[in-house]
């Protein structure tokens, strides 16, 4: 079994989107902590060897204090994050055991994950060497100038969206992060693709989101409940035909 590590950057500044003055990975969404229900997508997964949380140096005297009682049942390793998020993942590279083959990076945020769907990337990530789920765009995509001006309308074709958990072969990411050089990334998947390795996509979820807002929050708290249970009679697809389906 391939040894995968898994980090949660959770060092941003969260400037769009404070619940109860609180950064959004560390506000209760239906009475548990965004982090902490993301870091539970992977800590008890047998493939998963190590967990680690990447938290602002200001944030993480309050952090461990704040979360001791979940910390408590939790084998995760906290990191200090740096200026950039770039930073602060190359910082948990840095603290990532020898013995890893496959890193993941998930956001602390993205707390809408089920096991099959990170099932699925873990597995091609071990085929291709990098791999992330993703979802196509749908509505018709416009570009506008600085006066909110349309300019264009983008064709949607071959256009996705990215998701996390986004997988790489160790070795591969540290080569990434190596040669950055001073690349301004809004992924890491879009550093492998900048020395030239191909990045496989894994059609995710529309449930997937990243709470960046509070609308977000708000639709979060609502989907929470309503996220595919495992099922193992049948293929899991969230939008799968079913009889108990409280949509239906």
């Amino acid at each position: 079994m391939s040894k995968f590590a898994v980090i949660l950057p959770a060092a941003g500044q969260s400037t769009r989107c404070r619940v109860k003055r609180m950064k959004k990975p560390f506000a209760e969404l239906k009475r548990r902590p965004v982090w902490v229900r993301s870091a539970e997508l992977f800590v008890n997964r047998d493939d998963v060897a190590q967990t680690i949380i990447v938290i602002s140096p200001e944030d993480k005297e309050w952090f461990k204090e704040k979360f001791r009682p979940n910390l408590a049942f939790m084998n995760i390793d906290i990191v200090d994050g740096g200026a950039e998020r770039a930073d602060s993942i190359q910082n948990a590279l840095a603290h990532v055991k020898s013995d890893i083959e496959f890193v993941a990076v998930h956001d602390a945020a993205r707390p809408l994950m089920v096991e099959e769907w990170i099932d699925a990337v873990f597995k091609m990530a071990q085929k291709t060497g990098a791999a992330m789920p993703a979802i196509p765009v749908t509505s018709t995509v416009k570009r506008v100038d600085e006066h909110d001006e349309i300019v264009e309308t983008v064709p949607r074709e071959n256009l996705w969206l990215a998701q996390t958990p986004q997988v790489f072969r160790r070795e591969l990411l540290l080569d990434a992060y190596a040669k950055r050089d001073g690349l301004v990334a809004t992924d890491d998947a879009q550093l492998v693709e900048a020395i030239g390795h191909k990045v496989t996509i894994v059609e995710g979820s529309p449930m997937n989101i990243k709470i960046t807002t509070g609308e977000d929050f708000r639709i979060a708290t609502a989907l929470i409940d309503v996220l595919p249970k495992k099922d193992p009679l049948r293929a899991l697809h969230p939008f799968k035909d079913d009889p108990d389906d409280i949509w239906g």
